[in-house]
């Protein structure tokens, strides 16, 4: 199977624009045989770090911009994700919309979100495509193990990780490694193939970057292709996930070994935050 991830540029509460950009990065992977592609996260509505803007530019996933990206997509074979600030009733919430065919197959919301205005998502669906089944993490999701780990033992072979970066100068080196760091790890612990998809900001530097660097690890841990950074691509790749399946039993016999003495921990454990970054 091959599978992609389209780096482009998300323009903050512009829903028009970056839904031609979604439609022009699907119809391109299409023609290139991509089977799954993903988009960056909030790739639609922009990401926020104030609660007013962020509101401001949220949908349901009811929205007719919604309908009308899935009606002109009906026609299209392969399965693409896209991200949203979802309004909930009150609340809101980091999500990735997973759709075929002109039908939302479902939904993914954020675990860790990083301010303290979205809602944690507390389910973790899988999902199946020609055999294989895949999940969806969002960006600093893959910086903790459970996400992952959940989702593996549900039967994910390829987890999915869409990103909105722009970083800080002073932060740019350390996120760099440690981002990746966390990705071989899951990759590896977990056995799954992992998908990092990141958004890029084309034009001169600013204040906060957004590099791009997105890339495929295989359960081995090696990187199998990467964007090119600070331009705007489409990273595709072939998958095989039968030659790491014994790999992937771990996190099933981890879980049965060791799930009793780490819900004892956790009782034991000082109490923190809802929300995590």
């Amino acid at each position: 199977m091959k599978i992609g991830h389209c780096q482009c540029e998300v323009v903050d509460g512009s829903i028009d624009r970056n839904v031609e950009t979604t439609l022009a990065g699907i119809e391109r992977a299409e023609a290139e045989g991509v089977a799954i592609v993903s988009f960056p996260e909030s790739g639609l509505t922009g990401y926020f770090s104030d609660e007013d803007a962020a509101r401001k530019h949220s949908m349901e996933v009811c929205d007719p911009r919604i309908d009308a990206l899935l009606h002109a997509t009906r026609d299209r074979s392969l399965t693409f994700m896209v991200g949203i600030n979802e309004r909930r009733g009150p609340e809101l919430y980091n999500t990735v919309i997973i759709a075929r065919r002109g039908e939302i197959l479902g939904t993914y919301s954020k675990a860790f979100p990083c301010y303290r205005y979205f809602t944690p998502g507390r389910d973790f669906p899988v999902f199946e495509r020609d055999g294989v089944t895949f999940g969806v993490v969002i960006c600093a999701d893959g910086g903790y193990v459970e996400p992952c780990r959940i989702l593996a033992v549900k039967g994910a072979q390829v987890i999915f990780a869409p990103h909105y970066n722009a970083i800080g100068l002073d932060g740019l080196l350390n996120h760099f490694t440690f981002v990746r760091s966390d990705h071989t790890a899951r990759a590896v612990e977990n056995g799954v193939w992992f998908l990092r998809g990141n958004n890029v900001r084309v034009g001169p530097a600013e204040e906060r970057i957004a590099y791009g660097d997105s890339y495929l690890v295989d359960p081995a841990g090696e990187i199998v292709v990467r964007s090119r950074r600070h331009a705007e691509s489409l990273i595709t790749a072939e998958i095989d996930v039968e030659g790491y399946s014994y790999h992937r039993d771990r996190s099933v016999k981890s879980g049965h070994a060791l799930g009793r003495i780490l819900a004892e921990a956790l009782e034991e454990a000082a109490p923190i935050e809802r929300h995590f970054c």
